[in-house]
């Protein structure tokens, strides 16, 4: 059994018992949340439930394990011959969630 929940403007594949690392929530570490409304689909076996964008029966619990960020992203740009050459960095907020129930 597995389901399709977006979150943060991206859609993620979801298992029980799975760890992913979505964009950063405001909840506390250890809380429950659920993405009851922001399920796209659910699959059963060959029982198939597609949502018209979401289902309104399917629900998806998670927990938070906990925050962080990313390693960083370096950002150079460049350009010949002139002398310019300009470095930055970024490193993006996360908040790592384990799924607990898929129903």
């Amino acid at each position: 059994m597995y389901a399709v929940i977006t979150s943060g403007g991206k859609q993620f594949r979801v298992i029980e018992g799975q760890t992913l690392k979505v964009a950063k929530m405001t909840a506390e570490v250890g809380s429950a949340i659920d993405f009851d409304n922001k399920v796209l689909m659910v699959v059963n076996g060959d029982d198939i439930k597609v949502g018209a964008p979401f289902l309104t029966e399917g629900k998806v619990a998670a927990s938070i394990v906990s925050h962080g960020r990313h390693k960083k992203i370096h950002i150079i740009k460049f350009r010949r011959r002139k002398h310019h050459r300009k470095q930055m960095g970024h490193r993006q907020d996360y908040t790592e969630i384990k799924i607990t129930k898929i129903g």
